[in-house]
């Protein structure tokens, strides 16, 4: 199949229906649909920051409205039918794709990174009785072994050297993360993790590389050879390429060209263009999303894509930031049309917008301003507060009109 010609608003949709489908039948409900999800997706990225409700849950309520943070601990501890490992970052992943990590994970057995290497060489002699204490004593967390003697060498270095040396176990793939309590991990065996059904097979190279670029172009819909590259990170640049070059000349995969935008060459799988319906039009949905949410997290991709330029600034200094520290984007239709920077205060039950900006022009809010305020009420139950304060609003007339 020759390279397939489409305009940028038919590439929008298709992004969108793949990362964020409409259907009511697109995921089940419950445990089910949760894990339809990460299949779906690939991964779901965890964070540590817990200003509103943590990305990873973010994420998935974002698609699965009746989700509750228990049936993701069910899922990794009870059902064993997801894994904490390194994915596009450290993520949440699908354990039936377990197998494509292994070479990853056998890597960090003899390293090629100065980073890691200096890691083992300092923490690597604490690797064994770490392990042996989990092997005797069943899950343990880092916690469990603080105030444990270890030799004299330069304990500044790293206030809790067991917990580096944990860090290790789990890259190599020797523990996993069988649970976690209050979001501190717990760690076992990973013989004593894995279900006793999982395919422990190798993959070969070729079958890593076509496991990379398939796993991108299910959860991308449409996506640049940069995307497919760093979507999640088994298998090496190389191995990708090839695997990707390999499918476009066995005819599984196209080459698209996004008409209007720069560096217009994209990747699809053919079955989107065999018999192609038109790209669904999508409803007038508002969406609150993580900043580590799927969808946004190639933030290059966005840009070109729906001109929408975002950057995260909870590591940017206080009086460098432009829109405020954890900035949610706002996804209304085909467009992003503002940001949130938001902070649920637990104790009061309160979510404080400390800013919500719309982007310059938009001015459709007659339509938009319902349906925002049926999310962010959702969202403000989701996060568990039972009232809404603005703080700033731009444009400030608005402030008025919202709650």
């Amino acid at each position: 199949m020759s390279k397939i010609n489409i305009s940028l608003k038919s590439a929008k949709r298709l992004a969108l229906n793949t990362q964020l489908p409409e259907s009511r039948t697109a995921f089940a409900k419950g445990k089910k649909g949760v894990l339809q999800i990460f299949e779906s997706l690939g991964y779901v990225q965890i964070d540590t920051i817990s200003v509103i409700t943590r990305a990873h849950h973010h994420t998935i309520w974002t698609r699965c409205p009746d989700y509750s943070e228990e049936i993701l601990t069910e899922l990794q501890s009870v059902d064993r039918t997801v894994f904490e490992y390194w994915g596009h970052a450290m993520s949440y992943l699908p354990m039936s794709d377990y197998r494509f990590y292994v070479p990853q994970m056998k890597r960090f057995h003899d390293p090629y990174g100065k980073w890691e290497k200096e890691r083992l060489a300092k923490y690597g002699h604490l690797m064994k009785p770490a392990l042996d204490r989990i092997r005797a004593e069943g899950p343990l967390s880092s916690k469990d072994f603080e105030g444990i003697p270890v030799s004299a060498r330069k304990m500044w270095e790293n206030p809790k050297p067991y917990k580096a040396a944990l860090e290790m176990l789990f890259w190599q793939g020797e523990i996993m993360v069988s649970e976690r309590r209050n979001f501190q991990r717990v760690f076992d065996l990973t013989e004593r993790v894995l279900p006793d059904n999982i395919d422990l097979t190798v993959p070969t190279e070729q079958e890593l590389g076509e496991f990379s670029v398939k796993r991108a172009l299910q959860a991308f819909g449409i996506a640049r050879e940069k995307e497919i590259l760093n979507h999640i990170y088994a298998a090496k640049k190389e191995t990708i390429k090839k695997s990707l070059n390999e499918l476009v000349e066995s005819g599984e995969v196209v080459r698209v060209e996004v008409m209007g935008v720069d560096k217009p060459e994209y990747f699809a799988f053919a079955g989107l263009f065999n018999s192609p319906p038109k790209p669904k039009k999508r409803s007038r949905s508002v969406y609150i999303l993580s900043p580590f949410d799927n969808l946004v997290i190639h933030r290059e991709r966005i840009q070109r894509l729906f001109g929408f330029e975002y950057t995260i600034e909870c590591y940017v200094p206080a009086a460098k930031r432009v829109y405020g520290y954890f900035v949610l984007p706002i996804l209304w239709g085909d467009d992003f049309v503002g940001r949130m920077d938001a902070k649920a205060d637990r104790k009061k039950k309160t979510l404080i917008v400390r800013n919500l900006v719309f982007e310059e022009g938009f001015d459709k809010f007659d339509s938009f301003l319902p349906g925002f305020d049926d999310k962010l009420r959702a969202f403000s139950d989701f996060n568990g507060c039972e009232k809404i304060v603005f703080e700033k609003v731009t444009p400030a007339k608005l402030k008025s009109e919202l709650w």
